[in-house]
């Protein structure tokens, strides 16, 4: 698998409208600023209160409450929400773009709202492509956001079968100008490779500072903290998560199920041998990845 190619030049967006002005969207607004992509960036939120702290951290150029207003107005929409939301906020963007308009989401999964969004694919006004950038923080909201936050990272676009190459490139184009490396993989194959390389990670950490007695967390150090980091996340976006990729998700949690108990075998037998088989695979595996 390749990483898509970027695009020859910059594209250029004279409105770009950005809903939800959190971490990640709020990291878009300042990229587009930075990079000048945008002339403006819109950003749309639930309560003036949000988008009073978009504001404040200067992520968007100008903000509304008004969803329709704001698709009305834009060349692009990024939705930059929960997962739960998303399908049903581009049911509502749709109605409001200006035909051809480019859609796309930062959703941590992938089939669900791609399937939602092709069940009406004849019928829409906008062009829409799902994407998914591998970039965050535990930490969140508009003062979090960072322009350099893509820069380095992997984008994931996941076209559906019947998606025009254009408008998958068009998207792939405008993740690779805010910084990001762009893969092209199916709906299906990012909910099965993230499930692996981010849910199951989430539930483990979340399991581990849950088996944490009270009496030890003073003697906490850099592994356990470094361990549990992602624990820390939202735990509402982070349900909706799971539940959105319940199958994949469990598979890779069983697959890790199955490590584990095979090096709780190996401690329970006194087997030095097998033990050491296992954690030298596990830190082969860790150092593949580097950083």
């Amino acid at each position: 698998m390749k990483p898509a190619a970027p695009p020859a030049t910059n594209n250029e967006w004279p409105t770009v409208a950005v809903v939800g002005v959190g971490l990640i969207g709020g990291s878009i607004g300042l990229a587009l600023q930075a990079r000048r992509l945008a002339g403006r960036v819109i950003g749309v939120g639930r309560s003036a209160a949000s988008l009073a702290a978009a504001r404040k951290a200067k992520v968007v150029t100008d903000t509304t409450l008004d969803l329709d207003v704001a698709a009305a107005e834009a060349d692009l929409v990024v939705v930059a929400t929960d997962v739960g939301s998303i399908a049903t906020l581009l049911d509502q963007i749709d109605a409001a773009v200006r035909p051809g308009t480019l859609i796309t989401d930062a959703g941590s999964t992938k089939a669900s709202i791609v399937a939602a969004w092709e069940k009406r694919r004849r019928r829409r006004r906008g062009r829409f492509v799902g994407g998914h950038p591998i970039a965050g923080s535990h930490k969140s909201g508009p003062a979090a956001a960072d322009a350099a936050l893509f820069e380095g990272r992997v984008t994931i676009v996941t076209p559906a079968r019947g998606t025009p190459a254009a408008d998958a490139e068009a998207i792939g184009g405008f993740w690779a100008a805010v910084g990001s490396t762009v893969f092209m993989m199916s709906p299906q194959e990012h909910d099965k490779l993230l499930a692996a390389t981010s849910h199951a990670p989430h539930l483990m950490a979340a399991a581990i500072a849950l088996a944490t007695p009270a009496a030890a967390r003073q003697f906490t150090a850099g592994g356990w903290r470094d361990t549990t980091r992602i624990a820390a996340g939202d735990p509402e976006l982070w349900a909706d998560i799971l539940l959105d990729n319940a199958a994949p998700a469990a598979k890779a949690l069983a697959r890790i199920a199955t490590g584990a108990e095979k090096m709780l075998a190996a401690i329970e037998s006194g087997d030095r041998r097998r033990l050491m088989t296992l954690l030298t695979r596990a830190k082969e595996e860790r150092d593949a990845v580097g950083g």
